[in-house]
């Protein structure tokens, strides 16, 4: 398991470019962002969001086969946008069984099947927070080049239209950029 840490302040490697409510109360404005494994933030920040990264769940074994096939790797050169979707679903979401959230997250919603129709254009790695005490549930990082910003919004359409969007009860879209890196 990884913590990361994305610290909305005045320093950071990443603009934020747009801050949107999509469902529920928004974050506060911010102009950067740092992400960092670990530790504390640097003070003053104006909002400070953990998560761990573990092990994938709701996925079958032919999902994790096709994602380590497509899945680049964040932190590519050409990936200089990038969103930051907190997310957190509802009570009846974490009072159904481990088997009804699989059938909502894959059968009924396909989920994966979907974030890989995206593939390689965007990156990405899901966050648990639920059990940190955390204010959201997920945080879900994605990285992507500017000339794919398009996909990735279409991205988020149609995973917005999936019956699991139900359970969302509170969810914010944070835009990126930073300056590809000097060669």
């Amino acid at each position: 398991m990884r913590i990361a840490t994305f610290a909305g302040g005045a320093e950071g490697a990443w603009e934020i470019t747009r801050i949107e409510a999509i469902t529920g109360a928004t974050l506060d404005v911010a102009p950067r962002l740092s992400v960092f494994e670990g530790g504390d933030p640097p003070a003053p920040t104006s909002w400070c969001l953990r998560g761990a990264s573990s092990h994938i769940r709701y996925s079958t074994r032919s999902d994790l086969t096709r994602l380590a096939a497509l899945q680049p790797e964040l932190g590519r050169c050409a990936a200089t946008s990038a969103a930051l979707i907190p997310m957190s679903k509802s009570l009846a979401w974490w009072e159904l069984a481990q088997d009804e959230r699989q059938a909502v997250f894959g059968a009924s919603s396909r989920h994966a099947e979907i974030g890989m129709d995206f593939l390689p254009a965007v990156a990405r790695r899901l966050y648990h927070c639920r059990d940190l005490g955390e204010p959201f549930d997920f945080l879900t990082w994605f990285e992507f080049a500017p000339e794919h910003e398009a996909a990735f919004d279409r991205l988020l359409a149609r995973l917005r239209s999936t019956p699991e969007w139900r359970y969302v009860v509170r969810e914010v879209d944070v835009r990126l950029r930073r300056r590809a890196p000097s060669r």
